[in-house]
């Protein structure tokens, strides 16, 4: 499953009204530690079939970033049921985003 890039006017719909769990990486095309973060979550999304994964762009929906408080990229957000469940930053290897998302869905 490939990671989808959301807009600002998506948000609400795929995000804020899911029941589940829902993966949001905030990041920016000139990111380094963006683009090293990206082929593992893409590798997430394939594992966590129970959990949507997203992409919102900072540069193109600053809007959402500041909305969430993102000082820094790549920043990671865990929604539940549209709430903030979960909230990190930095290029994580792949066993750090696992050891986040058990904490958040115990999976």
């Amino acid at each position: 499953m490939n990671v989808v890039t959301l807009t600002k006017d998506a948000f609400p719909r795929e995000v804020l009204a899911s029941k589940g769990y829902v993966f949001v990486d905030f990041y920016a095309e000139w990111c380094g530690p963006c683009k090293l973060t990206s082929p593992i979550i893409d590798s997430l999304a394939d594992e966590y079939k129970d959990i949507k994964f997203y992409k919102v762009n900072v540069d193109e929906n600053s809007e959402l970033a500041s909305q969430y408080s993102v000082f820094s990229i790549p920043t990671f957000v865990i929604f539940k049921g549209g709430e903030v469940v979960a909230q990190f930053s930095g290029a994580l290897g792949k066993e750090g985003f696992v050891k986040e998302i058990k904490q958040v869905t115990g999976a």
